[in-house]
């Protein structure tokens, strides 16, 4: 017979029984597995899906300490934002992605931000490879090649009142608008104004993505069969995406550091 969660909660917070403790990790171990599954879609090459693991489990023993079990709000949803933060926490302490691959990804973004300043409209591939001086082939082998650092673009850090306690990730406000933290930011209101607007400016078929991916939880290759495009064409759709939304809050250099 399955156990009543809410019994095994109240066991580790209120009697601290250890038992309780490691049945509640076992119990959300899956989590861990469904980030780390979601995160590696573009990391196959650099790292593994079980390194990302071991930080994402980190992180959920994290969230099993601080979570609150006598406010109303839903364990999955608040361990997973901390799940991830922990392994995009391990990746950063890596430094896996390569200089060469952060200084073109940090020059695309700029491409494209310049660009689409000149034209008041998003840029089309064509135009973004003329703009670089490459053909459309080099433009898309660069797209693959930036892609993996656009996994954690959407994790930097909006900065609070000087203090580490008082940051939250562009990614997290996307995901959950209803987070209680949310709440505590400076230009909360303008921020998240700012991310929508970003987000309608994109292309169709990249809102499309984002909005799947970001809100609906669903990996690449499942965008990929609502599309009816290959993973390879969601994963060079997202990465342009990010491309323009990071170009367009860099532009803030008081909210996104």
């Amino acid at each position: 017979m399955k156990r009543d969660m809410s019994t095994v909660w109240v066991q580790y917070k209120e009697g601290r029984e250890l038992e309780a403790r490691d049945e509640l990790i076992v119990h959300y171990a899956h989590l861990v597995k469904y980030v780390a599954n979601r995160l590696a879609i573009n990391l196959s090459s650099v790292v593994e899906v079980d390194e990302l693991i071991s930080y994402g489990i980190e992180g959920l023993i994290d969230a099993i300490e601080k979570f609150d079990h006598k406010r109303n709000i839903k364990f999955e949803t608040y361990a997973i934002t901390r799940i991830r933060g922990s392994i995009i926490d391990g990746l950063r302490a890596m430094d896996w992605v390569p200089v060469s691959v952060r200084q073109k990804s940090k020059e695309l973004e700029r491409t494209y931000t310049n660009l689409e300043a000149r034209l008041g409209r998003s840029a089309t591939d064509a135009e973004v490879a003329k703009e670089l001086g490459i053909s459309l082939q080099d433009f898309a082998n660069l797209l693959r090649e930036v892609a993996a650092s656009t996994i954690i673009s959407l994790d930097d850090f909006i900065p609070g009142e000087d203090s580490d306690n008082r940051k939250k990730r562009i990614v997290d406000m996307l995901e959950d608008e209803n987070a209680g933290d949310a709440l505590e930011l400076l230009q909360l209101g303008e921020v998240k104004e700012l991310l929508a607007q970003t987000i309608a400016r994109l292309p169709e078929k990249e809102k499309i993505v984002v909005g799947l991916y970001y809100y609906e939880g669903l990996t690449l290759k499942e965008i990929g069969a609502v599309l009816s495009l290959s993973e390879s064409r969601i994963s060079q759709l997202h990465t342009k995406a990010i491309m323009r939304m990071r170009g367009s809050l860099s532009k803030r250099k008081h909210l996104v550091t």
